[in-house]
């Protein structure tokens, strides 16, 4: 059979590369892909197509037979592209437009949580700017400020002091605010009081009914060593997470998942795709949802999918036709760690164009998924910087800390000027 994934960041290699290992995938379309989809044989370019022209990838998926579309970021997804396939007849997975909002509106997450009773942290939703400014002056800091619309994962702002808050409230409220989305309606922010405890990403696969949840993973949200500097999308990430201990995670399944699979079929909106819910699990493991995402995150997929011994074609066919019930999935019991390699300027002001060299070959317990990669030339030339994240250097290791070391090896022989990278992605697992 044939699979189109849709995306060019790392999340999409690793859906591609993962895909690749089906026996029943006869061949892998990319679109648009990345350098790392485009120098590897074994995948194929959909070329000519502009990423956001969704009836020309139906048409293209029409003309190929494509027996699966993959859709891998938050943007199509929001855009309605399952909608359009779906009504052509094609089989996709992920959520419809509706169901999407969980992730493209803060406001609309927020309502439905408390609607459903989901735990999350209290919040006051705002257009007006004035209105805003008194709620920070009157509940005070640390408190949380997020934009409502899609915001690539730097739409939030954990201000430790009142000025922090006022200048994202500032900056977010703009018509034209950077790197936001705004949705209908126009600028919003969702405010929100600030949650103590250790994060975890939880990921489950959704048929509408039927949830099954992957292994766990924790992100490292911050630019800099020790989580000092701004947030970005992800640094790195590793799975499994100690900290979503067998009770924690009965927990999440019992409080937050099902309740949520359950609200969204009751008003109307059932869920296909991959739900991601960001945890925060406070010191008496009671978690919290911090936000909703309708898609795997980056870079978790990358250390969750090098674990995974299942057959994800098979298991996103069965989802995509409503037969997840009775699926089990296989792991490996190493632990895989990805640390992210940006580029100079990221996250403000990413410089683009800059050459990479000692990019090694695929290993058993090594890979290297690209993100903001391109081809300096068709013929497969070298490859430059073109994105905020470049790379997500993922290894496998028996321990946190020797798939820390097997990363950070590979990592050392790759260069790019400018190149930014932590040295500590893995520290709370290691210091457990």
């Amino acid at each position: 059979m044939k699979v189109l994934v849709i995306g060019s960041g790392g999340r999409e290699h690793a859906i591609a590369w993962k895909l690749l290992q089906s026996a029943r995938v006869q061949q892998v379309f990319v679109a648009p892909g990345n350098g790392g989809t485009r120098a590897d044989a074994r995948l194929s370019t959909v070329s000519g197509v502009a990423s956001g022209d969704f009836t020309a990838l139906a048409d293209f998926a029409q003309a190929e037979k494509i027996a699966l579309t993959v859709v891998g970021p938050e943007g199509p997804l929001a855009a309605g592209v399952v909608d359009l396939f779906r009504a052509r007849g094609l089989r996709v997975f992920g959520p419809t437009q509706a169901a999407a909002q969980l992730e493209s509106s803060k406001a609309f997450a927020k309502a439905f949580m408390q609607r459903h009773g989901i735990p999350t942290a209290a919040h006051a939703t705002f257009t007006d700017a004035a209105a805003a400014h008194a709620h920070i002056e009157l509940h005070g800091a640390p408190i949380v400020i997020k934009a409502d619309g899609l915001a690539a994962g730097k739409g939030v702002v954990v201000a430790t002091t009142l000025e922090q808050a006022h200048a994202a409230i500032d900056a977010m409220l703009q018509p034209h605010a950077a790197g936001v989305m705004h949705n209908e309606g126009g600028a919003r922010v969702v405010i929100e009081e600030f949650l103590a405890g250790e994060e975890a990403s939880f990921i489950v696969l959704c048929d509408g009914k039927n949830v099954l949840s992957l292994a766990t993973s924790q992100d490292h949200k911050r630019l800099l060593d020790h989580d000092e500097g701004p947030n970005t999308g992800g640094m790195g990430a590793y799975s499994p997470a100690p900290v979503v201990t067998p009770n924690v995670h009965a927990r999440v399944m019992q409080d937050i998942i099902h309740p949520t699979i359950a609200g969204m079929a009751k008003d109307g909106v059932p869920f296909t795709g991959f739900l991601y819910a960001g945890l925060m699990i406070d010191a008496q493991g009671q978690p919290r949802t911090v936000e909703f995402n309708c898609r795997l995150g980056d870079p978790e997929t990358q250390p969750i999918l090098m674990r995974l011994k299942s057959d994800l074609f098979e298991l996103l066919l069965r989802a995509a036709d409503g037969r997840l019930d009775g699926a089990e999935l296989q792991w490996d019991r190493r632990t895989a760690l990805g640390v992210v390699m940006a580029a100079h300027g990221y996250p403000q002001a990413p410089r683009l164009g800059d050459r990479i060299t000692g990019l090694p070959a695929e290993a058993a317990d090594a890979m290297v998924f690209h993100a903001g990669t391109a081809l300096e030339d068709a013929a497969g030339g070298g490859t430059v910087t073109a994105g905020g994240r470049v790379l997500c250097v993922t290894a496998l290791g028996d321990s946190v800390k020797l798939a820390q070391q097997r990363a950070y090896e590979v990592l050392d022989g790759i260069r790019f000027n400018g190149a930014q990278f932590r040295r500590d992605i893995g520290h709370r697992a290691i210091k457990r």
